[in-house]
């Protein structure tokens, strides 16, 4: 299998890293939130960390803004989330921008959190041996590269010049660094027929990355590109695409939107999931810009305390298993109304582009089709269940 000859690839540390920090842990990590679950405790299983806004390029769909300035997270609430998420057992995170090689203590977070695993989404263009070299000696990092098209689609769907070269140069580099490198795929409109080829995964093994994450487009944020939003057919043909492939490609495909049984699900309305942003707001998750908690005081408190979120995750139950962003994006502000939840975007005008949003197709859309291989559905029970910020 090729996923497990370039995990082998890559420096044996890194490696030790990922099957103890991640897989191990991560695994012992979902027990441990099943049985906090069963006696009432609301603490996530994973959390996912936006340590600032800057970021060197301007994407459709990206729900970050700059509107109100730049904003770095602090570096003693960022360890503190560590710490305190550490004692409740987990051990795994999500680390967001903008684009978080831009956070100027990015590796020291890293050095200082050994037991920690970090998944670090970037879009690649300031990877270079450099930090290569630095994430090596850390071992405890995996980046996840976003990929979103060939050479004229990146540009469009990045806002940037010559994103395709510089994402295909970060990767080679990734790889050559001794890194467990996975690519994210933001599937739409513009790119389907990329992301869904033959081609493209065999040019992705070619790279030597371990893992290829498939998110579904989401309109968010000031450039929303409804346009670009996939039908239910197409979010079907996706679905098809990742149960069959798994079983026919090489390297590992990964979701977080189907269970093992194909029942879509929202990781935030389980609660496996939630966001920080950098002001330290806690948020359901990254496009839903709503909070009423702040990092910096009791995180286990306030998990457990935040009527908002339970309003929520109840809200969501009612109404889908899907996105609920995209699906009623209208019932968004009015639920943070009746919590007195504070416009955590940056964007004055988030109430209002809400109400006004247009309704689009989610997972909960497709077909229940479930995991044909028999790996896919133990990890989906087990291992990286929910493990996903949304693209």
């Amino acid at each position: 299998m090729s996923a497990l000859r370039n995990l082998l690839r890559a420096d044996p540390k890194c490696i030790r890293s990922f099957l103890f920090n991640f897989a191990w842990k991560g695994f012992n990590t979902f027990r441990r939130f099943e049985k906090r679950r069963k006696n009432g405790s609301t603490y996530p299983a994973f959390q996912f960390i936006s340590v600032t806004n800057q970021c060197n390029l301007s994407c459709q769909g990206c729900w970050v803004s700059q509107e109100e300035g730049i904003n770095h997270m602090e570096f003693d609430i960022l360890d503190r989330i560590i710490r305190e998420s550490n004692d409740q057992g987990s051990w795994f995170f999500g680390i967001l921008g903008g684009e978080p090689l831009l956070y100027p203590e990015l590796t020291r977070l890293f050095r200082m959190h050994p037991k920690s695993y970090f998944q670090l989404f970037t879009n690649g263009t300031l990877l270079n041996e450099k930090m290569a070299g630095e994430l090596r000696k850390t071992a405890n990092v995996t980046p996840l590269i976003s990929f979103e098209g060939d050479e004229t689609v990146a540009d469009i769907r990045r806002g940037g010049s010559d994103v395709y070269k510089k994402t295909i140069r970060a990767i080679e580099t990734s790889v050559a660094g001794g890194l467990i490198t996975g690519v994210a795929v933001s599937v739409c409109k513009s790119n389907i027929d990329m992301a869904l080829s033959e081609s493209f995964v065999e040019m992705m093994d070619r790279l030597g990355i371990v893992y290829l994450w498939y998110y579904i487009y989401r309109p968010v944020g000031a450039q929303p590109c409804y346009e670009l939003a996939l039908s239910s057919s197409e979010i079907e043909r996706l679905r098809r695409f990742l149960v069959d492939g798994r079983s026919r490609y090489p390297i590992a495909l990964i979701d977080s939107y189907w269970d093992a049984d194909g029942n879509p699900f929202c990781p935030a309305a389980e609660g496996l999931s939630h966001h920080i942003n950098p002001a330290g707001h806690i948020e359901p998750c990254p496009v839903i810009q709503y909070s009423c908690g702040m990092a910096g005081a009791d995180l286990k408190a306030t998990y457990e305390n935040s009527v908002f979120l339970r309003g929520l995750k109840e809200g969501i139950r009612q109404q889908t298993r899907g996105c609920i962003l995209m699906e009623n994006p209208a019932w968004l502000p009015e639920l943070a109304r009746q919590h007195h939840a504070c416009n955590t975007s940056g964007r004055p005008s988030l109430n209002e582009q809400l109400k006004a949003g247009c309704v689009v197709c989610s997972h909960a859309s497709c077909p229940v089709i479930p995991e044909k291989n028999r790996l896919y559905r133990f990890a989906k029970r087990k291992a990286f269940f929910g493990m996903s910020a949304y693209g």
